[in-house]
């Protein structure tokens, strides 16, 4: 094979593999000792190119040969180190005499500390030292052939600086959502590097490199949209290498399938299982020297790519770094990022790269949809944060705003509920206009402000940003509340002291006891509908958080010291409840579901088991036990409420007077709830003083398939205001 076809080779690879190339020069390298030291999804490729420069290829070493005379080993070849190198040595060498030099004195003028220390500096360790001489190999070497190669292609940059600040907010958002929900997180390389494919896509003339054929200069426009990501990989010898592996067909994902993608990509690059195929054909690359705080960078272009972005530091103007960052809020000075763009000026003209960055520069701060396309990608139920010019007041006005920010405070207090995430068969980014801060004059600059908040959270004075996740963490999350309705200031007052908290994660134990609660109520119904296939079943399938729910408040019951609680249900989920709260064993139910009753038993057959009750004892995680006893229910729904409430009744009144120690819970559905007249006329009656029972805690099962509502009326949610009770609206996910 020729120089000349070697060259070519060589160069073919180069536009295909790019910056990569090193890493492939290793492995042809290790492959032409024994094929077993790489991988074998690389092996085509260096077949390929063997038979392409006419080399002989070892047998791998662990393969298997036919028996024959062991041939002598050759002689083996001297190595030649540099020391021993009888070339001469092009790089002078210092002489130096050997008569030490005297100590000059100090001047007289010159000022000295008591503690100051004088050095004489050894010139005959100065004779010794040397020049050292390190030759480059694998990646060194490769690298320096790339760059001599990218000094053939003519380049050129655009550098715009894009505002942060927005990107940094909605980044604390979607990571906050991601902490309470799967986890993972969001940098600020995946938005940047999700605002190029955007972009991309409605400029595709960026996505081009130059190429010649036949010897005539033509512009490859790929099919495809493969982005290179460039990562620093920390090497066992304390050195680090790059490499930039793709994500291929970035064009055809959403928001979602692209972290994926970019996760798997770093994952596997770290442990080291890349292969050739993600090296290869990548259209443009991003690079992130900000990491290390470069402000922006100017990267080499390699051949098969026209394009490279630079993301320098994320931070405030040099001029300002100074500056308090009290200051900097009330200035409104944020945090910036510059980008750069490296394009080959062969196919792309200056004009084209600053369109480019001006389009990803207008996705950055929410153009076209950007993080609303962020937020539904990754099921976040929130609206995302919006650009606005800043709001000035003069100071003396100041207490303005802070009237607006306790006007908030109020208005999440009577409509967040409006705004939590409580449907599980509907995804929709929910927003109520008088929950946005524009409706109350401030904006997203306004976050980073302190402002006095009066004692909301147990506090003095708080940043707008902190004032508005304790707002939402407590009103709109996957619990919404109404009580504001409530005339007893000390009441309202209680909600908030309890509710106005940020969020804490429930404790390993806690979920565990969720998970298994969640576990045995799917398990029964799963069960019982493999079992008892064709029978009259009314199953609690879709909400089985019921069963999570009446656990957390027996439990609280328990804790509290209370002596009973008493259950009241309709049929659907009655079973469920029986088996994993009351204690009925799972024998006895299927027994009834077997149509097997006890010989004295004169209640007929059918769905009798939905109206049998039982009593037993509830044993808490902690080893604390109280009576639960579950009111047999002759009717389909509500008929038992008022049943209930006077065995309730008749309970305590065997107890001290005033003491009110059976509590009494009632679960609904959600149609019946709204619909039954029995449901309003016991809410009236426990106004009387004869009928009062202390207090019940009503559960509605909201599984949206009632019959006799429509899933948008608002049932149950306009009932509690007309006696003065709070309503709390938990999702069921």
């Amino acid at each position: 094979m020729s120089d000349n076809d070697t060259v070519k080779a060589s160069a073919e690879a180069s536009v295909e593999f790019g910056a990569n190339e090193w890493l492939v020069d290793e492995l042809w390298t290790l492959y032409q000792k024994d094929p077993l030291l790489v991988e074998k999804s690389w092996w085509p490729l260096f077949e390929s190119r063997a038979a392409q420069a006419g080399t002989a290829l070892p047998a791998p070493v662990g393969a298997s040969a036919p028996e024959s005379a062991p041939e002598p080993a050759p002689p083996p070849t001297p190595v030649v180190s540099m020391a021993d190198d009888p070339s001469p040595i092009t790089s002078p060498i210092a002489k130096t005499t050997s008569i030490a030099p005297k100590e000059q004195p100090i001047p007289a003028e010159a000022p000295t500390s008591p503690t100051a220390i004088i050095t004489t500096v050894d010139e005959s360790a100065e004779e010794a030292a040397t020049d050292q001489i390190n030759p480059l190999k694998g990646m060194a070497k490769a690298l320096a052939a790339n760059m001599d190669q990218s000094l053939t292609v003519p380049t050129a940059t655009s550098v715009r600086t894009v505002p942060a600040k927005l990107m940094i907010d909605n980044r604390i958002v979607i990571n906050n959502h991601l902490r309470r929900a799967r986890g993972g997180k969001v940098s600020f390389t995946h938005l940047i590097a999700w605002a190029m494919i955007k972009a991309l896509k409605e400029l595709p003339s960026q996505n081009v490199f130059y190429d010649e054929v036949e010897g005539k200069p033509v512009a490859v426009h790929p099919a495809n949209i493969n982005l290179g990501i460039a990562i620093d990989m920390p090497k066992p010898d304390g050195t680090r290498s790059l490499v930039v592996p793709g994500i291929k067909r970035a064009q055809h994902m959403g928001f979602a399938d692209f972290l994926v993608a970019y996760e798997d990509v770093v994952k596997r690059a770290r442990e080291g299982a890349l292969t050739a195929d993600d090296y290869a054909g990548n259209t443009i690359s991003l690079t992130n020297p900000g990491g290390i705080g470069t402000e922006h960078s100017v990267p080499r272009l390699m051949r098969g790519q026209a394009c490279i972005i630079g993301a320098g530091a994320l931070e405030y103007p040099a001029e300002f770094q100074g500056s308090s960052k009290r200051i900097l809020a009330d200035l409104g000075i944020g945090k910036t990022i510059t980008l750069t763009s490296t394009y080959d000026h062969r196919v792309i003209q200056g004009a084209g790269s600053g369109e480019y960055l001006k389009k990803v520069h207008e996705l950055l701060i929410g153009g076209d949809g950007f993080y609303e396309e962020i937020f539904a990608s990754l099921r976040i139920p929130y609206m995302p944060i919006h650009w606005a010019e800043d709001i000035a007041v003069d100071t003396a006005d100041h207490v303005n705003k802070t009237s607006r920010v306790q006007e908030l405070i109020n208005t999440f207090r009577v409509r967040g509920h409006l705004m939590a995430d409580i449907d599980p068969l509907e995804y929709r980014q929910r927003s109520h206009p008088d929950l946005e801060l524009e409706s109350h004059g401030l904006t997203f600059w306004d976050l980073d402000r302190e402002f006095v908040t009066g004692g909301f959270g147990g506090r003095r004075t708080m940043l707008l940003r902190e004032i508005l996740g304790v707002l939402r963490d407590s009103y709109c999350r996957t619990i919404g509340i109404e009580y504001m309705h409530i005339q007893d200031p000390e009441q309202r007052r209680w909600f908030q002291e309890k509710l106005e908290k940020p969020y804490e994660k429930p404790d390993h134990d806690a979920q565990l006891r969720i998970l298994s609660k969640l576990n045995q109520a799917e398990a029964f119904e799963t069960f019982l509908q493999t079992k008892y296939v064709g029978q009259k079943r009314f199953s609690l399938e879709g909400a089985e958080s019921t069963v999570s729910m009446v656990d957390e408040i027996l439990q609280a019951a328990t804790e509290d010291g209370l002596d009973e609680v008493a259950i009241a249900m309709a049929h659907r989920g009655r079973l469920n409840v029986l088996a994993n709260i009351a204690g009925k064993t799972y024998g006895q139910i299927f027994r009834e579901f077997e149509g097997t009753q006890d010989v004295g038993s004169v209640q007929g057959s059918g769905d009798v088991k939905y109206h049998l009750g039982t009593e037993g004892v509830y044993t808490s995680p902690t080893g604390g036990q109280i009576p639960v006893y579950l009111a047999a229910n002759p009717s389909h729904l509500e008929a038992v409420d008022g049943v209930l409430e006077g065995i309730v009744r008749a309970k305590q009144d065997r107890k001290e007077i005033g003491r009110f120690g059976v509590l009494p819970v009632l679960i609904h559905g959600d149609a019946a709830m709204a619909g039954q007249g029995v449901v309003l006329e016991t809410l009236q009656m426990s106004q009387l003083r004869a009928y009062r029972t202390g207090g019940t805690m009503h559960v509605i099962v909201n599984n949206q398939v009632g019959f006799t509502t429509l899933p948008t009326t608002p049932g149950p949610r306009s009932m509690p205001p007309t006696w003065q009770r709070p309503s709390r609206h938990p999702s069921s996910t």
